[in-house]
């Protein structure tokens, strides 16, 4: 691997797994020699990211950003990596009633019945919670109880704090001090969110953002995966 003048990487990721990248980094960073700059966001600002110039040379995202054409367009077509998978569930301040969210019937009474709930709707995932909501045919009545929270990870604490009576969101970033998982999204409602990695086509850094997907790929890097509730993905070039 060639050492770079910037001797960095800059990495676009998914707010959901920023967790998971800040345990792997050291480790990927102590191999190659670089350091990884990763900006942390949401899918509609990832996007609007990536269409508006700012440099970077690799992603690890909601594979909704491929959805998006000017953004898939800056994406070289490999390596490209599906690197984690996780579903959604619910989550409650400890010690409180958990819900039975076990059919979309009594999940809809649930969410009825709950004061507030707290979420990240302008989120890839945000947006599968909002449709779940439509699909329940409650998503007015939602409106007025959510808790908008500004990132992923301060979904559980909000509701540890009991500034919202239910969290939901992907289940890997709800495990926290101060809540007990309620449970998943019943069968018919349940949908695992897919975190895919790629390279930038006009990085400078090929060699270097290559050896990064890679990387995630690793058996260590699965293990972390694992170990952080997700399940590892499998490689394939869209």
């Amino acid at each position: 691997m060639t050492t770079a003048e910037t001797n960095e990487l800059k990495v676009i990721a998914g707010g959901s797994i920023a967790a998971l990248l800040k345990e792997l980094a050291p480790q990927f960073e102590k191999a190659s020699g670089y350091k990884l700059s990763i900006h942390f966001d949401s899918t509609p600002n990832i996007i609007t990211r990536m269409t508006s110039g700012t440099p970077f040379d690799a992603i690890v995202v909601p594979s909704d950003v491929f959805r998006d054409a000017g953004a898939k367009a800056l994406l070289a077509t490999s390596p490209v990596a599906d690197i984690a998978l996780v579903g959604y569930g619910v989550i409650v301040r400890a010690g409180t009633p958990k819900p039975d969210i076990s059919t979309p019937s009594v999940l809809k009474r649930g969410l009825l019945d709950a004061k507030s709930v707290a979420f990240l709707p302008a989120s890839a995932a945000g947006s599968y919670i909002t449709r779940v909501f439509e699909q329940l045919g409650i998503a007015e009545e939602m409106k007025a109880k959510t808790r908008v929270q500004a990132t992923p990870a301060q979904i559980a604490p909000a509701v540890a704090r009991g500034e919202a009576e239910l969290g939901l969101f992907l289940t890997n970033v709800l495990i926290a001090p101060g809540v007990e998982f309620a449970g998943p999204l019943p069968p018919p409602l349940q949908q695992q969110l897919t975190f895919t990695a790629a390279i930038a086509a006009d990085t400078k850094e090929a060699d270097t953002a290559r050896a990064f997907v890679d990387f995630l790929m690793t058996p260590s890097a699965v293990a972390a995966i694992k170990a952080a509730g997700m399940a590892p993905g499998t490689r394939q070039t869209y």
